[in-house]
């Protein structure tokens, strides 16, 4: 089995981001002191130069033998906004195909984690309409990039009890075209949706489950994980499965995420995989991003484990 280590969004080694944002707030103030154009022209700008970093980006994950990233879902700031109505998609459309390019033509796997608005079963009619509208832009956005990956979204809202928020959910997923269904992917959260929740409503969809190994430790019900496993990894209908790996910051704040991986906490989770028939990419979800992945993969090495390249592990 290969496993495959990545990050999230902000390569610490470069310190760049294609997160930078703007407030509608701001956008709002540019309208009436400048005008929509300038308002617009400023969103440009921003867009432009996430879009110019996305690429810095890719090019140093290449270059470092890294091929596993998660993007940023802010890359676009504003642009599911209900009174922002530039068609950002179509005005950067060369610059979407070539950075799509760049990925297809070196075989990263890349996808993206919407963030927290993001509540398909919210009982909040609004709410699930935004929600829609930001997985739609978002599926737009992977497609101007000629790529085929997933987006990755939390179950949500536990309002009105866990057994009628995991109803909303499957009920809301219908309103998707049939299209988008097929990119979404969830995991099981820290707090209230546990493994058991997230691979019942995963087999209901038939739609792919991402493991979370710290919010399983943080959230179960004494389950085993190792009775479960190969249930998660069944929900992928391809050769290669997904999880998600972080260390807790410390005894009292273990939801929050450390800064590097523990290396017991990755060899533990390795016990319960290393017999899976599926190859798995592993996102590394910690503070000092890349820093961490190349932190974790030395500690490795200096145990004797094998690598194929440089974030390439063989079990």
């Amino acid at each position: 089995m290969k496993i495959r280590f990545g990050y999230v969004s902000i390569p610490k080694t470069l310190n760049i981001t294609s997160s930078h944002t703007i407030t509608y707030n701001n956008y709002e103030k540019i309208i009436k002191e400048q005008g929509l154009k300038e308002a617009n022209k400023k969103l440009q700008q921003i867009i432009k130069t996430n879009l110019i970093n996305l690429e810095q980006i890719l090019i140093y994950n290449i270059r470092n033998g890294i091929h596993f990233y998660r993007m940023s879902s802010n890359i676009f700031p504003l642009i599911t906004h209900p009174n922002v109505k530039f068609n950002v998609l179509k005005h950067f459309k060369e610059q979407l195909k070539n950075i799509g390019e760049i990925i297809n033509k070196n075989n990263l796997r890349v996808d993206i984690h919407l963030d927290q608005f993001c509540v398909l079963n919210s009982t909040n009619k609004e709410i699930v309409k935004s929600t829609i509208n930001i997985i739609k832009f978002h599926k737009n956005m992977l497609k101007a990039m000629n790529l085929k990956t997933y987006m990755i979204i939390h179950i949500g809202s536990n309002v009105l009890g866990k057994k009628n928020s995991i109803t909303r959910f499957i009920n809301n997923f219908s309103l998707l075209d049939e299209e988008t269904k097929n990119m979404i992917i969830i995991e099981n959260d820290d707090k209230v949706f546990n493994i058991k929740d997230t691979l019942y409503i995963c087999n209901r969809l038939n739609i792919p489950m991402v493991l979370d190994y710290h919010h399983y430790i943080c959230n179960n019900e004494g389950e085993k994980l190792e009775d479960y496993i190969e249930q998660i990894i069944k929900t992928w209908n391809e050769d290669i499965s997904k999880i998600h790996l972080s260390s807790s910051k410390t005894k009292k704040e273990f939801r929050s995420h450390n800064d590097y991986i523990n290396i017991e906490d990755f060899i533990n989770l390795l016990k319960i995989i290393q017999n899976q028939k599926k190859d798995i990419d592993i996102m590394i979800e910690a503070k000092e991003k890349d820093i961490a992945l190349f932190k974790l993969i030395r500690e490795l090495k200096y145990r004797n484990y094998k690598f194929i390249d440089d974030t390439t592990l063989i079990v």
